[in-house]
């Protein structure tokens, strides 16, 4: 159950429909949605890509974490990145502000969303292989930094309302 007047947090894999659920979620909750990324782009003034590219996974990391703690004071519903949660601090932070969902979507669903997406470096520069293997490693980081998950292979009101439930 979600805690009422406090952020709720999206977590999951790249591609598993964070964005597209969130948007539906806050237009249920009659709440704001962002989608982080988004978020460190405009604060950034440049693509993830170019984040990427610049000035590395480490910095992009650094910037995720100050965007979090930015983002967590509004009752609001955020879609977090793919690596957001991953970092302990950033999972307790959300845990403590508000409700973290893990939207638990079957990897070869995630995949089909990801691959060759220029948008999405670590996605775009790695084999599906290795995406797997990225996807075996966070899946439990996943678990472990949420307050609970609801089945990612399913519609996405139906995860909507799962959620809600």
């Amino acid at each position: 159950m979600i805690k009422k007047n406090r952020p709720v947090y999206l977590c999951g894999f790249m591609g598993c429909g964070k964005s597209t659920i969130g948007r539906l979620l806050a237009k249920k909750l009659g709440r704001e949605f962002v989608d982080l990324d988004d978020y460190i782009e405009q604060r950034e003034g440049m693509s993830i890509p170019q984040i990427f590219e610049q000035r590395g996974e480490n910095y992009f990391r650094e910037v995720e974490t100050v965007a979090l703690s930015e983002l967590s004071a509004a009752a609001g519903v955020v879609a977090t990145g793919g690596g957001t949660l991953l970092k302990k601090e950033n999972g307790d932070r959300a845990k403590s502000m508000g409700t973290v969902v893990f939207i638990d979507a079957p990897f070869d669903i995630c995949y089909e969303r990801i691959k060759g997406d220029k948008n999405r470096p670590i996605a775009y520069n790695s084999t599906r292989e290795q995406l797997f293997d990225r996807y075996e490693q966070r899946k439990p980081l996943y678990k472990e930094n949420s307050d609970f998950s609801v089945n990612g292979n399913a519609a996405p009101m139906q995860i909507v309302s799962d959620i809600l439930d």
